[in-house]
């Protein structure tokens, strides 16, 4: 049969002699034929199978390699982006660098300005200086305060000049006497006038007189400082009510928002002016109220208008001064305590008021006994 010549399957040959092995019937060689057909069906299905598997393995290895290029792509143009970020923010800190040195050094220039400007204003910082104070004649006019009241600070031109004890300040009502009374120098004061008493049984006292030299300003400077929460209110009314009524409505009223106030830190009667200090909590409520100048006020049932200015302080920075000599005051030391104080002022003033004695009128006597000490206050002679 050709058939079976021209298939593929090969039957083994047999080991034995022909005789030995039987040959093959046609149906087992059909069914050997199927078999082998439903193999090589299987074989091919597995191949398309596998080869079906081949392509989309390479399908799928060609998109991570385009993925792989895009991911890299990517990742340069990153990292270009970060290279150029990085050279961004180090030319922006080198900029900052320059713009910080350059605002220090307008701030020092805005700085000198600024000094210059609160220098010519006269109530910003101001610093006021009296190049040359006139000379002015000084008297001792008999006041006489103790010696803690020395530091007190006084607003009238006072000069306080310490007295010891065993000495007395006269003052002549003309000069020229004060100084026949100083040219002598040495004195024999009687104690005893008004008595008639032998020779032997007079009493005498020996006094020193010298001039009286002080020190006066020359030069002042004074440094003056305005406060940023404080306001000095004047112009006050005469209500009859005390000092301390008249603080405590004040403050009521200024605390108020709506009348342009705040809260009242402190409050102060200044003595012998008629002003009053208030001192706001925060900042920004003095300067609106002085900027008004004036404001109308309500205390009890009326309505004054008073006025609102800065509140200044100062510190004498500078302070210069030249020796005066009083011409019309003498200053008697070596003044023994052998008399009551009232006496022995009488005695005083009764023998330098006496012409023989080279003495004249006198205005003022201030005595203070041995023991004790006083300050004499002088003011500028007017006479």
């Amino acid at each position: 049969m050709d058939a079976e010549e021209d298939s593929f399957i090969q039957l083994p040959p047999p080991e034995g002699p022909e005789d030995d092995f039987p040959e093959a019937t046609p149906e087992q060689v059909r069914q050997e034929i199927g078999r082998c057909k439903e193999l090589c069906s299987a074989l091919e299905q597995d191949h398309e199978e596998l080869q079906m598997e081949k392509e989309a393995v390479e399908q799928r290895t060609r998109e991570l390699r385009k993925e792989g290029e895009l991911l890299h792509k990517n990742l340069e143009q990153q990292m270009c982006l970060n290279r150029d970020e990085e050279r961004s923010c180090q030319m922006g800190i080198f900029s900052a660098k320059e713009e910080n040195n350059r605002l220090r050094q307008e701030k020092q220039v805005l700085k000198k300005k600024l000094e210059e400007v609160r220098k010519r204003v006269l109530w910003e910082d101001l610093v006021t200086m009296l190049p040359a104070l006139p000379e002015k004649k000084m008297v001792f006019k008999g006041l006489v305060t103790n010696k803690e009241d020395m530091n007190k600070l006084m607003l009238t031109p006072l000069i306080r000049y310490p007295l010891p004890g065993g000495s007395a300040l006269i003052t002549f009502e003309k000069a020229e006497v004060a100084q026949r009374i100083i040219e002598v120098k040495e004195h024999m004061v009687e104690l005893s006038y008004g008595e008639e008493l032998e020779e032997l049984d007079r009493c005498r006292v020996r006094v020193q007189a010298a001039p009286v030299d002080i020190l006066l300003p020359s030069a002042l400077e004074i440094g003056l400082t305005r406060s940023n929460r404080s306001i000095l209110v004047s112009d006050l009314p005469s209500l009859g009510i005390s000092e301390e009524a008249l603080l405590d409505k004040l403050e009521l009223f200024f605390s108020k928002t709506k009348n342009g106030g705040g809260e009242v830190e402190s409050r102060e009667f200044l003595d012998d002016t008629g002003q009053v200090v208030l001192t706001f909590a925060q900042d920004g409520v003095a300067e609106p109220l002085i900027a008004r100048g004036h404001i109308q006020v309500l205390i009890g049932k009326g309505k004054y208008e008073l006025k609102i200015s800065p509140c200044m302080s100062g510190d004498i920075t500078d302070l210069q001064l030249q020796p005066s000599r009083c011409p019309r005051t003498v200053l008697l030391s070596g003044i023994p305590d052998v008399l009551g104080e009232e006496p022995m002022r009488d005695a005083l003033e009764i023998h330098f008021q006496k012409a023989s004695r080279g003495g004249g009128e006198v205005d003022t006597l201030a005595y203070v006994p041995a023991g004790r000490q006083g300050v004499a206050v002088f003011t500028e002679d007017a006479g």
